[in-house]
């Protein structure tokens, strides 16, 4: 099983959006709310465009783009992470893992200080999964009409990149 990680290209933004898709249509039912997902609006242009301010990353599995997520830093030398997905079917195979671990290699080797993202704190699943990476909820929100917690990592000096067999490039 080999296992790439790479920056997205325009040639990738076809399946990153069936990637985000598939992932957030899954959220969007699981917290019974499908219309109020941004994620669901989004389409190819969108991603084009996020390109140009955001790092998006792919996950290559035996040549199949499986999971994707975007990052963004902030003039505070913090990052915040959108968009992140897996397919449904590669979930809980170490893909989620291995693409938040590459991030955090690449946001640390850029001196940033913390990394935020929001998620639905009603999905026990998600929470345990950025619990385990080391994040923490800082504060809550209803702003998209659900509960989302705002998840922190502090990036500290004794990081050691975990990845392993993973080639970012």
């Amino acid at each position: 099983m080999a296992l790439i990680i790479r920056k997205a290209g325009q040639e990738d933004i076809s399946a990153i959006h069936q990637i985000t898709k598939e992932a957030f249509e899954k959220y969007a039912n699981d917290l019974g709310l499908p219309e109020t997902v941004s994620a669901l609006k989004e389409n190819e242009e969108t991603i084009l465009n996020e390109m140009e301010s955001k790092t998006i990353l792919i996950a290559i599995l035996d040549g199949v783009p499986v999971g994707s997520i975007r990052y963004e830093i902030q003039p505070d030398k913090s990052a915040y992470i959108s968009r992140f997905g897996v397919k449904l079917d590669i979930q809980k195979s170490g893909v989620g893992r291995a693409l938040m671990e590459a991030v955090e290699e690449d946001l640390y080797n850029k001196d940033v200080d913390m990394i935020n993202l929001h998620t639905a704190t009603k999905m026990t699943a998600q929470i345990r999964f950025y619990y385990g990476l080391g994040f923490y909820v800082h504060s809550t929100t209803t702003d998209k009409g659900y509960i989302r917690g705002l998840l922190c990592k502090e990036l500290t000096q004794t990081f050691v990149p975990t990845v392993g067999e993973i080639i970012c490039r």
